[in-house]
């Protein structure tokens, strides 16, 4: 039938580099076997060495973008990353109250790879009070966790605190990456569902630098398993899987940290 193909959108900014960001999301999704949009909130100038410099897009312009997807597409699920300041922020919220896009994938982009500033700093608490009780799936590293609930995180029982902290907040299901913990055989994400169930998700650490993007790709693969109607824990661990896969058969791209593999998973013929 016209429109029934699943679709996703991703409200995010550009890496020029390709590795991370919209260019991630796009990569992704169409691995998954979706069709992508993308609400563009800013423009950066980067590669695998660091961001150069970024300029977030005129409110109109981003205005004018969500209505125009609203007009033509059936977008099944939609996930947010880079939106730069306080004011896109709330350019975002606004859209996504004014339009069903699906469930929403909430990854809230502070800091790139190369530790440059992807979201100013009096834009935390606009993340925290107005996006995150938006979120059908919240999905913050370590850093990014501490930052949005004040606590301290350097252990198991204080990820599985922080997790329960952000589902106060508003969140419904949580993904805690815990990719930035010093534990160096393996790498564990808590989960909790708003069902209350939880679990851990466990794989092998991988000694690489070739990691950018992987955020990005993990919140991407989840927005896509959505749109094609698996349920949250099945979307989760489908976006485990897949960033695990794309980390372990990585490419060789770029000098610094470089980008994932997007098409290792489906290598394998799993679909």
């Amino acid at each position: 039938m016209t429109n029934e193909f699943p679709q996703t959108l991703t409200i995010a900014g550009t890496d020029s580099g390709g590795g991370a960001g919209v260019m991630a999301d796009l990569k992704t999704m169409q691995e998954r076997n979706v069709f992508s949009t993308a609400v563009i909130v800013a423009v950066t100038a980067q590669n695998t060495l660091g961001v150069q410099d970024f300029m977030a897009l005129p409110a109109k312009l981003i205005n004018e973008q969500f209505a125009s997807l609203a007009a033509d597409f059936k977008i099944r699920a939609c996930k947010t990353g880079m939106l730069a300041d306080a004011e896109h922020v709330r350019l975002v919220v606004a859209n996504l109250k004014k339009y069903d896009f699906g469930p929403l994938t909430v990854d809230p982009v502070m800091i790139a790879k190369g530790g440059a500033a992807l979201l100013a700093d009096d834009a935390v608490g606009t993340v925290k009070q107005e996006l995150v009780p938006l979120a059908d799936v919240l999905t913050p590293n370590l850093p990014e966790a501490e930052r949005l609930t004040g606590l301290t995180i350097d252990s198991a029982e204080q990820m599985e605190a922080a997790a329960v902290a952000l589902q106060q907040m508003g969140a419904k299901n949580v993904l805690l990456k815990g990719g930035h913990e010093a534990t160096p055989d393996k790498a564990s994400d808590f989960v909790l569902l708003a069902d209350g169930r939880s679990f851990w998700l466990t794989a092998p650490r991988i000694d690489t630098v070739r990691t950018h993007g992987t955020g990005d790709t993990l919140s991407s693969c989840i927005t896509a398993e959505l749109a094609k109607g698996a349920d949250f824990e099945t979307a989760i661990r489908l976006g485990k899987d897949y960033v695990t896969a794309a980390i372990a058969h990585t490419i060789e791209v770029g000098h610094g940290h470089g980008p994932l593999n997007h098409w290792a998973y489906n290598q394998g013929g799993v679909l």
